[in-house]
Order: structure tokens, then C-alpha cells, then sequence
């Protein structure tokens, strides 16, 4: 029979679960419990790092419930694409380029050209994230960098999850690649993308590299990781808006199971951590001191550079959550937009 006390304890979990901690439940010093197996059960209180930006700190310091707010596929599109739409209106104003819609080799794509001085002969190919079942970043990770590097973005629309599983995503943007390398040389071409875009780069790169086809100029992984098999060690750490909302422990995996499928977690193409990373092109990593996939970002990067790639480069940004520059309005996002057109346009010059 259960004892009173862990009774009471089930109860106020159940409840702080369903209503969400309050200022008064809320811990005010540092607790930590490490089992035999060395799982921490811990609590942490953590100021907001000084050296943000203003806009940093406010976003920072939005209340957020802790409390499961469960939400349909449908819901989560929706609310996506209303999102994307709105912050991608956002970017135009900050960086303003022409954006269009089209379809390559069969596949739906959004096309963003800067509005003068555009690079005729290089092409940036931009894999949005979005968890593989929505589209999060198809205008905010490619406007602005259109915008900074003067050269053709297509933001590529591929199949969804749960209703397209791996590899559609990988075949819908090996196609596209296909087609850009009748126009374009492989050496003035970047694939790029965050989160789910980031781990679909890495997974194209490979797919790449096993078709014999010559691969791009350069990569980048935005938040990624390489190992859909497991959750690195920021998984249980943060949320996806870093400290706040809901987080529940992390499971045994796989990570993002509808995208994976009946597919083997450890297929080198969906997972590249186990694949021959030898002569990937030169690749920018970033991610950022709370993003969910801080560990699986670092990994990878890692992973990479044991294979012999000393041409990349990891940039953590200080105190920010996953994705961080999908927000427009953060110094934080304009620094990180910089360096990812100063890398892409270091090495497609060739």
C-alpha cells in the first residue's frame, strides 16, 4: 500500500501537471539527486545571462505554463503556417527580397532573390525545419539570407510526416539538387537548414555522397543532430523555448518516430552519425546554450571533424533557446543570419 506521503506527492504532480507550476510552487534554490544509474533529479535556478540583448532578455522572461498542453497535427499546421506567414512578413520588412512560388523536378519550392545585384551563378538550397510534420522557417531562414548574400534561395516544400515518412523528405530534396546541378556548379551550391532542416541536410549530404553525385560547396547545420536513434543529453534539459513551458523526461527513442518510420533508427542516411563522413564539404554548425539540441548539434560537429573535416565551424550562442533566429526581431538572430551569409559566401567563391 502506498504511503501517504507518496500519495500526496502523485497528487501535486498530477495537479502542477494540469494547472502548471505557480510563483509560490516554484523552486528558489538549487536541488540535486543523482540515482545509481547516474539519472540526475535536479532543480536549478538561472538568471537570465547579462550579456544578452535587450530583446533577448524580454523574450527571455516571457511566463510560460509548464502545464501538457497536448495539440492535434492539424492544430500544430495550422498554427505554423500563421506563424510563418506573419514572421516571415517580418523578415521582408527587415530584408527585403522578391518571393515567389514555384515547383523544381516535380517538387513544390519557394524562391527568394534579392532584389538587386543577385549572384547568377550560385544557389543556396534552404531545408526548413518544423519536427518533419510542418513547415517553421521556409521564409525566415531564407529571407534573410538571401537578402545577405545576394544570391537565389529555394526553400524546398518536401513530403510531411506522418504521412511521408524517411526518406521522402531526402528524395523530394535530391531531386531539386538534381535539377540545380544542370544550371549550377556543385561548388556554388549550399544546402542548408534548421532543426529538422538541419538533420535533413546532413541526411541529404550523405545521400549525396552514396548516389556518387558531386557534392555542394557547403553545408549548414542550423540545430541539427545525426543520430535520430537516441536523445543527446539537452533533450531532458530544455524545452523548445529553452527553460519555459512543458518538457517531459525523454524516452528511450527514437527521436521523431513518424518521420522515422519502420526505418532502421541507425540507417546511415537517416541517421549520418553512422555513416562515412569523409569529405563532407566545408560546414557551419550553430546552436545555442539552451537548445534542445544543444548535445546533438556538438555531436555531430564532432562527428564530422574525427572524419577528417577540419573546414567547419561551431558557433554557440550564450542563453538562447532552439532556433532562436527564426525570431526576426532578435540582435541575437541579425548576428546569426550574418555569419551564416559570411560562411556561405566564403566558401561557394570558388
Amino acid at each position: 500500500m502506498k504511503s501517504l506521503a507518496a500519495i500526496l506527492l502523485f497528487t501535486c504532480s498530477a495537479a502542477i501537471a494540469q494547472q502548471g507550476t505557480t510563483a509560490a510552487q516554484a523552486p528558489n534554490t538549487d536541488t540535486s539527486y543523482i540515482d545509481a544509474d547516474g539519472t540526475a533529479h535536479i532543480t536549478r535556478v538561472i538568471p537570465v545571462p547579462p550579456d544578452l540583448s535587450p530583446e533577448a532578455k524580454k523574450s527571455l522572461s516571457r511566463q510560460a505554463s509548464d502545464a501538457a498542453k497536448p495539440q492535434t497535427l492539424e492544430e500544430r499546421r495550422h498554427g505554423t503556417d500563421v506563424w510563418q506567414a506573419h514572421a516571415g512578413d517580418v523578415s521582408q520588412q527587415l530584408y527585403p527580397v522578391n518571393r515567389a512560388e514555384s515547383t523544381i523536378a516535380g517538387v513544390p519550392v519557394r524562391v527568394i532573390t534579392p532584389v538587386s545585384g543577385m549572384d547568377p551563378d550560385r544557389v543556396l538550397i534552404n531545408l526548413h525545419g518544423g519536427g518533419f510534420n510542418s513547415d517553421s522557417g521556409s521564409w525566415t531562414e531564407s529571407i534573410p539570407v538571401a537578402n545577405l548574400t545576394k544570391i537565389k534561395v529555394v526553400a524546398v516544400l518536401y513530403r510531411l510526416a506522418p504521412e511521408h515518412p524517411f526518406p521522402a523528405a531526402v528524395d523530394d530534396a535530391i531531386a531539386v539538387y538534381k535539377d540545380l546541378l544542370r544550371s549550377y556548379k556543385p561548388a556554388h551550391i549550399a544546402i542548408y537548414g534548421t532543426s529538422a532542416g538541419a538533420i535533413l541536410t546532413g541526411e541529404v549530404a550523405v545521400k549525396i555522397k552514396q548516389l556518387g553525385l558531386p557534392l555542394p560547396g557547403a553545408l549548414g547545420i542550423f540545430s541539427g543532430n545525426g543520430d535520430l536513434s537516441r536523445f543527446g543529453d539537452s533533450w531532458a534539459m530544455y524545452a523548445l523555448n529553452g527553460l519555459s513551458g512543458h518538457l517531459d523526461p525523454p524516452g528511450p527513442g527514437p527521436d521523431a518516430p513518424a518521420y522515422v518510420g519502420s526505418a532502421n533508427p541507425r540507417d546511415p542516411v537517416l541517421s549520418p552519425l553512422f555513416a562515412d563522413l569523409h569529405g563532407m564539404p566545408p560546414t557551419l554548425f550553430i546552436t545555442s546554450g539552451r537548445d534542445i539540441l544543444l548535445s546533438a548539434t556538438t555531436i555531430l560537429d564532432r562527428a564530422f571533424l574525427r572524419a577528417g573535416n577540419d573546414n567547419d565551424q561551431l558557433v554557440v550562442f550564450e542563453g538562447l533557446p532552439h532556433a532562436f533566429w527564426n525570431d526576426p526581431n532578435l540582435p541575437e538572430s541579425k548576428e546569426a543570419d550574418a555569419i551564416m551569409a559570411h560562411f556561405f559566401l566564403q566558401h561557394l567563391k570558388q
